[in-house]
């Protein structure tokens, strides 16, 4: 069994997906870009835009009954991978304790011209 998870406080998904997936005990989130959920906008700096990308994963996970210390997988997307420390730095703000695995990659491009895309897997 599986369950769509939707947040009204993060934005709609860009293509045909869920934001999230609740199945088998695990909530799987799809890519977080870096969009502002009432404006429809992207900051400009890689630091707002991981802020972004990571409130907008918040507000799934809490819509699904979960927080950030019940994430055990990160998968982040850059545009540059010269923005790996800033994004870092950021990303520390939101994961303080027991960190979950991660992969970060650079990549050709991103939907709507992101700089950085996050998904992430949890589990409680």
């Amino acid at each position: 069994m599986k369950t769509i998870i939707a947040s009204p406080h993060a934005p709609k998904a860009v293509g045909p997906y869920s934001q999230a997936v609740e199945a088998g005990g695990a909530l799987y989130v799809s890519g977080q870009l870096p969009i502002d959920a009432a404006s429809g906008k992207m900051d400009e700096d890689i630091e707002a835009q991981t802020r972004r990308s990571l409130t907008n994963l918040g507000h799934i996970l809490r819509e699904a009954g979960y927080d950030y210390s019940d994430v055990v997988k990160t998968t982040v997307l850059l545009q540059s991978i010269g923005d790996f420390a800033a994004m870092n730095s950021v990303y520390a703000e939101f994961f303080t304790s027991e960190m979950p695995a991660r992969m970060c990659y650079e990549v050709a491009a991103l939907p709507m011209g992101a700089l950085v895309e996050i998904d992430a897997v949890a589990v409680k």
